[in-house]
């Protein structure tokens, strides 16, 4: 276990019921994450990698086990509670972007932030879209964007709330080579300047090796737990 880890997994096991069979999605899951840190959770289609980014980002609760969060604790919550301590502590970047399509792209980045109750967030919003290249497309929205640009919004609006620790479901997975490779420069740099502990869920192992961590799942237990050497994971990050 790390010193005063950013997350700590605990005996997590997650079993849905269905039809009256279970079905178990995790078993057994252990381990702790360092702030700062970058870790990929990588696996087959179906191993129970989202399932699991879920649970860590207090998104669902698990059957069993304790997640522990920035020093919260995530079980037995009210909604409202887990709400306070997503908004306080975590940026999510969703695989299909989940930005809000009434709203423009600034007012997508700035949505978290008013959330907080934080007052002259407009000025602080744009500096972040123009961080992703977006600045000039702030007053669009989604449906006037492509896949690309709404995933670096996506980002944006991820970092607004400069959350201590960053969860990414397949940042790159519907985009182009060239977009994922932009995506991916920008979520180092930002995990880099703001200091945001980055846990990315991902089938490519690429962008897997750029992190510290690989954390590989198979049938919904951990398959092997492997810490890259540092030389080897700032070489592939440069």
């Amino acid at each position: 276990m790390h010193k005063n880890p950013i997350l700590d997994i605990q005996n997590i096991n997650k079993i849905y019921k269905s039809a009256g069979k279970s079905l178990t999605v995790l078993h057994q899951i252990n381990f702790s994450i360092s702030k700062g840190s970058t870790v990929a959770i990588t696996g087959p289609s179906g191993s129970g990698k989202t399932t699991l980014l879920g649970l860590c980002a207090g998104l669902d609760q698990p059957t069993s086990g304790e997640i522990i969060l920035n020093s919260h604790p995530l079980s037995g919550r009210s909604e409202d509670e887990l709400a306070a301590i997503r908004n306080q502590n975590i940026g999510f970047i969703f695989q299909n972007f989940q930005l809000m399509p009434t709203l423009t792209a600034l007012e997508n980045v700035m949505v978290p932030m008013e959330l907080r109750g934080e007052k002259n967030i407009r000025n602080y919003a744009l500096d972040l879209l123009d961080k992703v290249g977006l600045a000039d497309r702030a007053d669009h929205y989604p449906v006037q964007l492509s896949g690309g640009e709404q995933q670096r919004v996506s980002l944006a609006r991820a970092f607004s709330n400069k959350p201590a620790i960053l969860f990414a479901d397949e940042p790159t997975g519907n985009l182009d080579g060239e977009t994922s490779d932009k995506i991916e420069k920008l979520l180092f740099e930002l995990n880099t300047q703001a200091g945001t502990t980055l846990v990315i869920v991902t089938h490519d192992m690429e962008l897997a090796a750029k992190t510290g961590r690989i954390i590989r799942l198979k049938s919904g237990e951990i398959l092997s737990d492997e810490v890259q050497s540092s030389a080897k994971a700032s070489l592939l990050n440069s």
